[in-house]
């Protein structure tokens, strides 16, 4: 496993870390929780040691899951967990009052069975909350010893630019994926290399349709994530994001490796990514994406993958 530091932190972080929505269970179908708690375990034996979570993912039963699966090996995994963001029977509610992010605080310990946050993140901005006020609140948690970093996660960069002002941001949470590149596109990106904050990514396999396991137009559950969450699975997009895929399944096919590979090598080798953030709900989908670090893209990969993108992409966006 290849390791950088997050941002302007002492973190050293595993270049492809572990998220854990799935283990919600109420967003990606049904879960398993001892295969749960032996995915996140493998993921530990295979040298990832950021965990990303959230109180929100089931109504904190993912907290629960890793609380569980990281007893006896606590010191060889950083913790991060976000507040923020809450389902309220059909809707979410963002909410980043210091009262509300508090009460968040203590039950994310609670769940998670840890005395101490690694990395605590604003999980989505709150436009009824000034910012000022939320990370006065976050300062005074890491004061008292109960969270060590803060970061944000889906902020702009003029958001991001008032957290500064406030609090030393660490790192920005944000999608970013061989078929969502808008953190390019907005500069974002390059605004948080020039600062020194690290980048997390989610959605670094696009929902799953860049592990190429998906033939033909996926029909999901209501309440699955990739439902409303991902714009990949829209049946007016679907011929030209699969005819991506299966481009960059041909560059994968030629190099003798697994399309999750090529996803997560060029991920993690574009210039201001720390870590990519990927799910994995088995321990040989964890296997899989742990092992994917394994080589780097070439500079002529890198430039026909880039081809591919505007071909399919790009000059319809």
């Amino acid at each position: 496993m290849r390791y950088r530091l997050l941002g302007s932190s002492a973190l050293r972080v595993s270049v492809v870390s572990l998220g854990t929505w799935v283990y919600g269970g109420k967003n990606w179908g049904k879960v398993d929780d001892k295969e749960s708690i032996a995915s996140i375990q493998k993921a530990i034996e295979s040298g990832i040691n950021l965990i990303d979570t959230a109180p929100v993912y089931g109504d904190g039963h993912a907290e629960k899951i890793v609380g569980k699966a990281i007893k006896g090996n606590r010191d060889k995994v950083f913790i991060a967990t976000k507040c923020g963001l809450q389902k309220r029977e059909r809707t979410f509610i963002h909410d980043l009052s210091p009262s509300e992010i508090r009460k968040e605080l203590e039950h994310s310990l609670s769940r998670l069975n840890i005395e101490r946050i690694d990395l605590y993140q604003c999980h989505w901005p709150d436009p009824k909350t000034p910012i000022e006020a939320t990370l006065d609140e976050m300062l005074k948690m890491r004061s008292e010893g109960k969270i060590n970093h803060i970061g944000v996660s889906n902020f702009d960069q003029p958001l991001l630019e008032k957290a500064l002002a406030v609090a030393p941001i660490v790192s920005l949470q944000s999608q970013y994926s061989l078929l969502e590149r808008s953190i390019e596109e907005s500069h974002l990106l390059e605004f948080c290399k020039e600062k020194g904050i690290g980048v997390m990514t989610y959605g670094s396999l696009a929902g799953g349709l860049l592990t190429g396991k998906y033939k033909s137009l996926p029909t999901f559950p209501k309440k699955d994530a990739r439902r409303f969450f991902y714009p990949f699975y829209n049946g007016q997009e679907w011929r030209r994001y699969y005819g991506f895929v299966e481009a960059i399944r041909k560059i994968a096919q030629e190099k003798k490796k697994p399309l999750v590979q090529v996803a997560l090598n060029w991920l993690i080798q574009q210039s201001g990514v720390t870590t990519a953030l990927v799910g994995a709900r088995t321990t040989e989908q964890m296997k899989k994406n742990a092992q994917a670090i394994q080589g780097e893209l070439s500079e002529s990969d890198l430039i026909q993958i880039e081809k591919i993108y505007h071909r399919f992409i790009k000059n319809f966006s």
